[in-house]
């Protein structure tokens, strides 16, 4: 009697890493990289709708992403000097720190390493410069623009970072209420 030969199911890298994942328990060992960065909301107070300088960029599958400047202190600096710095590299916006607006860290993946990141944002005004992106030694930026305080949530891809616009609000408003 013939019978039928049962086929393997096909191998993909779905299934490998299903494979590779039950073989240690449902642990991958992937190491963990931590990496900390500061931005945040840099305002223009002259003008009555109180824009903010934001950046675009392209994120890793290709997708343009408006975001909050950013980036990683260097050397010996604290979150605060990265913060300015970073944001008038991306934007070309100087500003002076008015409050810390909170942290925020996520969890993701890279070919070799998972990355834990961590930002610190601040609230700023901005002292001078004009927008552009011509200053930015990374090159990521690849579009800058002011968007109104107000759309700023529906402008921001992140909603960690419309939460934070969210904060920058709540902020301005017991400072204009004198609280």
């Amino acid at each position: 009697m013939n019978r039928p030969i049962p086929s393997a199911p096909k191998r993909t890298p779905l299934t490998a890493s299903m494979a590779r994942a039950q073989a240690t328990g449902g642990h991958t060992s992937l190491p963990t990289v931590e990496e900390v960065s500061s931005g945040g909301i840099v305002i223009d107070f002259n003008d009555p709708q109180l824009p903010v300088a934001i950046i675009a960029r392209y994120n890793r599958g290709g997708r343009l992403e408006w975001c909050l400047p950013k980036g990683h202190p260097e050397g010996v600096e604290s979150n605060e000097e990265a913060a300015i710095r970073e944001i008038e590299e991306e934007t070309g916006i100087a500003g002076r720190i008015l409050a810390p607006l909170g942290s925020v860290d996520y969890w993701f993946t890279v070919t070799n390493y998972r990355v834990h990141k961590t930002v610190h944002h601040f609230l700023l005004e901005a002292t001078g410069g004009h927008l552009t992106i011509e200053n930015d030694p990374d090159h990521e930026a690849v579009d800058v623009a002011w968007v109104p305080l107000g759309s700023l949530g529906k402008r921001l891809s992140f909603p960690n970072e419309r939460r934070i616009a969210d904060l920058a609000r709540e902020v301005l408003t017991k400072h204009d209420s004198g609280s």
